[in-house]
């Protein structure tokens, strides 16, 4: 069924209350499980950058790109692990070139265990990234295994618990109260990754340069899921071939799971598909039951070690700067700043690097640091040296934090995509860790290491967004490290119940 609507900002009741009710399906995510349990399948998440865990728990996520490290991620059957490429930092033909690498390892790794393997590209629920690319890559990879390609590509970027939701064929972005088409949003005009479409079938059209038609891309409209469930969704799905993208309107993760559901009927009978997802349906596709936010308690099950943290903010839109000044006017933060302009200097640049690390290892004895790049937003002359430009600082970044090791971090969070990733790999030296949950519903996923250098092993790694939460979120999880927090931000932690 295709659905259309035009795109402007609304009410939430009147995008919402025009659609059938939510459809639950009894005992959905243990049905599921159990599915991929019998059938000994596995999910692989190629995750673009480290934030896509934030609605999972209980998962791996490897960092390093290896084959031993993603068999140990996905050992046991009905496992899913993240692979964290990080490819939204890389220009498009790198991009292309890590996940044909990481596809073909994976894929292989199916094939030595007799097992299936799904691969997951998940991305940004802003549509921010290399879209179309990455997904032919994957689907190339396995058309060289196998002889054939994936039937279709399921487009799921719903990102429930921080107000992205899809209706109508259009991405939604919750912003002050209304529902504001994803295209009119300030992600939308990012430097690199840039669309206009918000109807994702136009969307697919635009970021494939034209080469596939909007009327081309299927579509799963809530009437389906709704009304016809699992039965009308494996319908839609057996119909898909030639690898032709599938958009799927979600609002609850109820309908995540009744398409879960379908999906797994057309798999059945042989059909095969790729997803480029935001965070809500990699839950729903693994069939994991909610998780309350983390305490104390989970994150240091035998008592807190005491020491202070570190705050590492790379992030340049508007709602990161915005949390970051409160966070600093609440004060207790000893805040250390890295120009831009001056890492930009080959001249300046080192000294630069070197006297903020010594900062850093000298203020952790006794107060909490927060390291970050300043605000304001130095751009390329063009998409790709903006890019460069991020990864200059991000190297800055990453070397500050690795030298800054020495000053033994109780707890590090990392704010901003790129630059969680780069903090993790290279700063930290994680390899491979867990997922333990999220300091807040949906949100803000903590890393546990497991492979790591000695100091690093078992501190509370958070990865942070840089594009979710309200102006005061931030200052909140350093409240909550800190033990001075009382109460959880009014944001989006019951973002869900919300969307019903």
């Amino acid at each position: 069924m295709i659905e259309s609507t035009s795109p402007v900002a609304r009410q939430p009741a009147d995008v919402l209350g025009a659609q059938p009710p939510v459809r639950l399906e009894p005992d959905a995510r243990a049905c599921i499980r159990a599915a991929h349990a019998t059938a000994g399948r596995r999910i692989a998440v190629l995750d673009d950058d480290p934030t896509g865990s934030q609605t999972v728990h209980d998962v791996a996520v490897v960092t390093a790109l290896e084959p031993k490290e993603f068999a140990a991620g996905l050992a046991a059957p009905g496992s899913t692990c993240f692979v964290l490429t990080n490819t939204r930092s890389l220009p498009e033909d790198q991009a292309v070139q890590l996940n044909t690498a990481v596809g073909r390892a994976l894929l292989e790794l199916g094939a030595e265990l007799n097992a299936p393997i799904e691969l997951v590209s998940r991305s940004d629920s802003t549509l921010r990234g290399h879209v179309v690319t990455e997904l032919r890559a994957l689907d190339a990879v396995r058309r060289d295994l196998t002889g054939h390609g994936y039937d279709g590509v399921l487009l799921v970027p719903a990102y429930l618990e921080a107000g992205r939701l899809t209706a109508g064929d259009v991405h939604w972005a919750r912003v002050g109260g209304q529902l504001l088409p994803v295209g009119d949003t300030e992600f939308a005009h990012d430097a690199t990754f840039g669309y206009s479409s918000s109807n994702l079938r136009d969307f697919v059209g635009e970021k494939s340069g034209g080469t596939i038609r909007a009327a081309d891309v299927h579509s799963i409209g809530l009437a389906d899921i709704r009304l016809g469930g699992p039965t009308r969704v494996a319908e839609i799905l057996t119909g898909v071939t030639g690898g032709a993208f599938v958009v799927v309107n979600a609002t609850d993760y109820a309908d995540l799971e009744v398409v879960v559901l379908g999906l797994l009927q057309a798999e059945a009978v042989g059909r095969s598909f790729l997803y480029r997802t935001g965070p809500s349906f990699v839950r729903a596709l693994a069939g994991l039951e909610p998780k309350a936010p983390l305490t104390a308690a989970d994150l240091w099950p035998t008592g807190s070690p005491g020491g202070h943290g570190l705050v590492v903010v790379g992030s340049h839109v508007g709602l990161t700067s915005r949390q970051v000044q409160i966070a600093r006017s609440r004060g207790g933060l000893t805040e250390v700043e890295l120009d831009v302009a001056t890492l930009l200097d080959p001249a300046r640049r080192d000294a630069h690097v070197e006297e903020a690390t010594g900062r850093i290892v000298a203020a952790l004895a006794d107060s909490e640091v927060l390291l970050y790049s300043s605000r304001r937003l130095v751009r390329g002359a063009d998409a790709a040296g903006s890019l460069e430009i991020a990864r200059t600082v991000s190297s800055a970044v990453v070397e500050v934090v690795r030298g800054a090791r020495t000053g033994k971090a109780a707890w590090v969070v990392a704010k901003g995509g790129i630059t969680s990733h780069d903090v993790a790999v290279h700063g930290l030296g994680i390899r491979r860790a867990e997922v333990i949950g999220q300091l807040l519903a949906g949100l803000v996923s903590v890393f546990r290491p497991v492979q790591a250098p000695t100091e690093v092993v078992g501190v509370p790694y958070v990865v942070f967004a840089g594009n979710v939460g309200d102006d005061t979120t931030l200052a909140y999880v350093i409240d909550l490290f800190r033990g001075r927090a009382r109460c959880s931000p009014t944001n989006n932690n019951k973002r869900e119940e919300k969307f019903r």
